[in-house]
């Protein structure tokens, strides 16, 4: 399926108009950006970095939550810029910041021509499993339906961060894509691509949290 940049402006101002409830119940977003640094994280096609192209979209996310939604959550990063943050100090700032959810920013890789997104969650019963699946499948179905994006599914792993965060509140991490890929690789060189990812990933937080 051919990847799409879509706006979804139509949508996003019915939900517009839904807002001016529970304003006092603003709900707090921990996005970790995944490497940073030192490093690289996935390099791709044309030199393309897993830790550039995520912090890309969790900085369009805070644009997005402050432009559209009015900064309807308070939504942090765990880096602002291109530094390197130990595992253990990630998952001890959400901790710190009370988060209600903790979703951990990715890139993919392989030495097949492998391609779309795929979701983990901890690989254990621990307290938040069925929440952090239920907010993996929104933004997986999401991806797919508006973006085009091949659903890669809903994994289990013992990620540290995943370890870490589970129990203290949903939790997830996304692999956004390929950047061995060559048509993700691209896509995520566009500014409107970012902005539709970031969006998706944005609103379907949002649902998840019931803020509209």
């Amino acid at each position: 399926m051919k990847l799409k940049n879509v706006v979804f402006l139509l949508s996003m101002l019915k939900m517009c108009f839904l807002f001016g409830q529970n304003l006092d119940a603003r709900k707090r977003i921990v996005i970790d950006v995944g490497h940073g640094g030192k490093d690289s994280g996935a390099i791709g096609i044309n030199g393309i970095q897993e830790k550039d192209v995520v912090l890309n979209i969790a900085k369009e996310i805070i644009r997005l939550n402050k432009t559209i939604l009015d900064d309807r959550m308070d939504i942090f990063l765990t880096r602002y810029s291109d530094t390197f943050i130990a595992l253990s100090d990630r998952s001890r700032l959400a901790k710190a910041l009370t988060a209600d959810v903790f979703v951990s920013l990715h890139c993919n890789a392989s030495l097949k021509s492998s391609k779309g997104i795929e979701v983990y969650v901890h690989n254990s019963e621990k307290l938040h499993i069925k929440e952090s699946i239920a907010l993996g499948l929104s933004i997986l179905n999401e991806s797919s339906s508006k973006l085009g994006f091949e659903k890669r599914g809903v994994k289990f792993a013992d990620f540290q961060v995943l370890r870490e965060m589970t129990n203290f509140c949903p939790t997830i991490l996304a692999e956004l894509g390929f950047v061995t890929n060559k048509d993700e690789a691209d896509y995520f060189l566009k500014p409107e691509n970012i902005h539709a990812v970031a969006l998706v990933i944005l609103l379907e937080i949002c649902n998840y949290l019931g803020v509209f």
